[in-house]
């Protein structure tokens, strides 16, 4: 199971890079900062995107959670975002310390 967290931070580590060097050169170009949504990315991505997610959550499952969470949380830059969930599973899947010092020869 560690393996599978740490591969798949190592993934979102290299997304999350590719994205700001992305994101970083259309902002270059375009002489204003602009980001990547999530949402956007998603569009990309997928054929119905978030109005597809957006219609199963809100309409039938979840329409608390839809509004004042999930809108919020798609707004978010989809390379910064992409990084720090990678951090958290390469953190998440590290291995244990080895110890160190009079106790560990026992």
């Amino acid at each position: 199971m560690k393996f599978l967290a740490r591969s798949l931070g190592l993934l979102l580590v290299a997304a999350g890079f590719i994205g700001l060097v992305i994101d970083g050169t259309r902002s270059i170009v375009n002489h204003t900062v602009s980001f990547t949504s999530i949402s956007s990315a998603a569009g990309t991505l997928f054929p119905g995107g978030a109005t597809g997610l957006e219609g199963q959550l809100a309409a039938s499952t979840y329409p608390w959670l839809w509004d004042p969470f999930l809108i919020q949380f798609l707004q978010l830059p989809a390379s910064v975002t992409a990084f720090l969930v990678g951090a958290l599973l390469l953190w998440l899947g590290q291995k244990p310390l080895e110890p160190v010092g009079y106790f560990a020869g026992r």
